[in-house]
Parts: structure tokens; sequence; C-alpha cells
């Protein structure tokens, strides 16, 4: 009887880790806009990267597959994110987020931040289940994946968004 206990805990633990982990960013929404924020308001990370016109940090896990005017292309295993910069546009802008949120009708998440002279933003659309548009800027910069962990690439993606500097 003590082993069917022990087996059938160990059980609904599992299934609950496991419902954990492919929580949807509607019941993460209020998490991931926290870390983001608290993201976007850090100290930015040392830069490690650079193109013609601007300098950026690079998680180690990045590794860069293609440069273009204003474009830079990352990979990170198998996904694709792509950074994008208006070296015109400071820190506050907000015409890059205002361009990008007439490009949807409707987003599944639309989060903003402003502090110290900073506009930061997150936009989230989900494409179908467990797949999702993430974009996350800060004034003239932005970076764009689709994912199936928001959480951990919005993250990400706002600290190297929040370490970009115009040269």
């Amino acid at each position: 009887m003590m082993k069917f206990r022990r087996a059938f805990g160990l059980v609904i633990v599992g299934v609950f880790l496991l419902s954990a982990c492919s929580a949807s960013y509607s019941e993460q929404k209020a998490e991931i806009k926290k870390e983001v924020s608290d993201t976007f308001e850090s100290q930015p990370e040392k830069t490690n990267n650079s193109t013609k016109d601007i300098d950026y940090y690079l998680p180690s896990n990045f590794k860069v597959e293609e440069e273009t005017p204003n474009n830079v292309l990352f990979e990170n295993g198998s996904k694709t994110y792509i950074l994008f910069y208006n070296q015109h546009e400071k820190k506050d802008s907000k015409v890059v987020y205002d361009s990008t949120v007439k490009q949807q009708k409707e987003w599944d998440g639309n989060e903003t931040f402003s502090k110290n002279g900073k506009f930061g933003y997150m936009l989230v659309k989900q494409l179908k289940e467990n797949q999702y548009q993430l974009i996350v800027g800060i004034g003239g910069v932005k970076l764009t994946t689709e994912t199936e962990n928001v959480k951990e690439d919005a993250e990400a993606m706002m600290e190297i968004a929040n370490s970009v500097k115009v040269k």
C-alpha cells in the first residue's frame, strides 16, 4: 500500500511539472511581464558583438548567422531571431513600436514599459497551439522570433535589446 501511495504521488507530481512546462502564454502572462520588465529596468549586459552601426550583448548560446543593413539574424538551436535596429531612433522612441503594432489587428499580449528615458515593449501573437510570434524592443531596436516558450525567449530577447548601443 505504501508503494502505491508513493507511486501515485510521483505520478501526480510528474503531471503537475509537465503541465507547468507547457503552460500557455495566457497562463503565465503576469509572470512573463514582470520578468521582462525587470530585465528592461536592469543594467545592460556588457556588449560582446558589433555591426557597423551598433554594439550589443549576445548570450553564449546564440550565434550570429547573417548581418545586413539594419538587421542581424541570430540562431539559438533551431530557433531564429531577427534583430532590427533603426540607428536614428533613440531609446525613448515609439516609432518602431507603433509601426509594429499596426501589423496585426489584435495582439494576445501588448505590454509597454517606460523608465529612465527608455520606452520598451513586448508583443505576443498566438500563431497556433503552443506557437507564438514574440516581439520585444526598446526604442528603435526590436527582436522577433517564433517560439513555444515565450517566458524564456522574452527575457533573453529583452536582455539583448537592452544592451544595444548605437555607435
